[in-house]
């Protein structure tokens, strides 16, 4: 795309997710709904396709995504706001009470749901490969969509809690939980990962399978909390809040430039980053040690909304409308919804039920766990590059199964989150005659 066209695309995209969320509105549905349905909109397959003098298009033209992949970079950043503002959930004060709960609450769903979604897919694989003669659902693609279940999306849970300014335990547990499910994520990926690919005859060894992605994890928390105490000690120096709130706009944006690195190599063995990661580890340091750390992460995140709306309006254009013409991958689609989300809900309902939670934390946690997106696309990105496994039936399975429920999820997700923290009271309902616009006491 050329420039006038780029920032058409930005325009569009900012202005018709606003418009979508107005009507979400009165529907009484997430703004972050309205946004997914203005990123499909405004994509190739809608109005992408509508041409204007010149040459020009009011969305994404592309049908091969280039179009939306040229401001994926602009997705890049607003993921490492969203995780750099999820750090800030990580308090000291706040981890010596639920500490024990998040880490064993958040371990315990991601592994349940990874366990449900291998096991009712390696069944499906069989029973495919049995009526059809036809090995539609390879098994490593089965471990590999098993992995991936163990993703949340962090970013409509957090866009649904500042919408609905959503407070009470069941939110206290969350937004830690959503944050250590990534980490897990990252490493029930990579074990799974590493086994498909030795079952598809790739030559691994101990490095790539264990080594690799331990070190990314360690590097990436490393990386993030030196960024962060970099942060804490350059913000001493400024007094003003607009110069504070410049300096970590620049260090959240450095975090993700440093993230991007990938031709590190130390002898054989490759060293990457975790974009969430860092920056989830770099506001967690952040918020730590800087005094004025909420004042910071408030004015940041006023900041930040153009971004995060633009984040998931392009989230809704890449989704590939596409996989509905393929009626096998539709339906290992819906098995693996089904049962990921009742890995999430009965993991995370039995785990925090063990760890002697309030009922509603119990009854809604797990509800709030559904929403799946930017870890998981980055996953499938992951199995589409790897020199073993791009290619392969095994990676247009896991992309076509991971983009139909992505679509699903990321539609439906944000509705239930909203549903689950009502039921636990941690969103109070507006009055019926409430307006969120201010009336001028001279008009009254």
């Amino acid at each position: 795309m050329d420039t006038t066209q780029i920032l058409l695309s930005i325009s569009v995209c900012v202005m018709v997710g606003l418009l979508m969320s107005r009507i979400c509105k009165i529907f009484k549905l997430p703004a972050v709904t309205g946004y997914l349905v203005a990123g499909v909109l405004i994509g190739c397959f809608c109005l992408g396709q509508v041409n204007l003098p010149g040459g020009y298009h009011l969305g994404f033209a592309a049908k091969n995504f280039a179009d939306v992949e040229t401001l994926g970079i602009l997705a890049d950043v607003a993921l490492g706001f969203i995780a750099f503002s999820i750090g800030s959930e990580f308090k000291m004060s706040d981890l010596k009470k639920t500490g024990k709960r998040v880490a064993i609450i958040g371990c315990a769903q991601a592994i349940v749901a990874s366990l449900v979604v291998c096991g009712a897919l390696i069944g499906l694989h069989f029973i495919l490969l049995s009526a059809t003669k036809q090995d539609l659902l390879p098994l490593p693609a089965a471990l590999i969509l098993g992995a991936i279940a163990s993703a949340t999306a962090p970013a409509a849970t957090l866009m649904v809690v500042r919408q609905y300014k959503a407070k009470g335990p069941l939110t206290d547990m969350l937004l830690p939980i959503v944050a250590l499910d990534d980490a897990v994520g990252l490493m029930i990926f990579a074990v799974l990962m590493g086994i498909a690919k030795a079952i598809s005859g790739g030559n691994t060894g101990i490095v790539s399978i264990a080594v690799e992605p331990m070190i990314e994890i360690v590097a990436s928390l490393l990386i993030g909390a030196l960024l962060g105490f970099v942060l804490s000690e350059l913000e001493k120096l400024f007094h003003s809040n607009s110069n504070r709130l410049a300096l970590v706009i620049s260090f959240v944006f450095i975090t993700v430039a440093v993230t991007t690195l990938k031709n590190i190599h130390i002898g054989n063995v490759h060293i990457g980053f975790s974009s969430l990661l860092t920056c989830m580890m770099c506001g967690t340091v952040f918020c730590n040690v800087c005094e004025c750390s909420d004042e910071m992460m408030s004015r940041a995140d006023g900041w930040t909304k153009p971004l995060l709306i633009l984040f998931f309006v392009i989230s809704g254009a890449e989704l590939d409308l596409r996989v509905f013409l393929k009626p096998w991958f539709v339906l290992i689609g819906v098995v693996y919804i089904l049962f990921r989300c009742a890995g999430k809900y009965f993991g995370a309902r039995f785990s925090s039920q063990l760890m002697g939670c309030d009922k509603h934390t119990v009854d809604y946690l797990g509800v709030t766990l559904f929403p799946q997106a930017g870890v998981a696309l980055g996953m499938v990105s992951t199995v589409a590059s790897d020199s073993v496994m791009g290619g392969t039936p095994v990676a247009s399975t896991v992309r076509f199964v991971i983009l139909f429920s992505v679509l699903i999820y990321e539609i439906f997700g944000p509705v239930l989150t909203k549903w689950a923290l009502t039921k636990a009271g941690d969103i109070t309902p507006k009055p019926a005659n409430h307006s969120g616009r201010k009336k001028n006491p001279e008009h009254l």
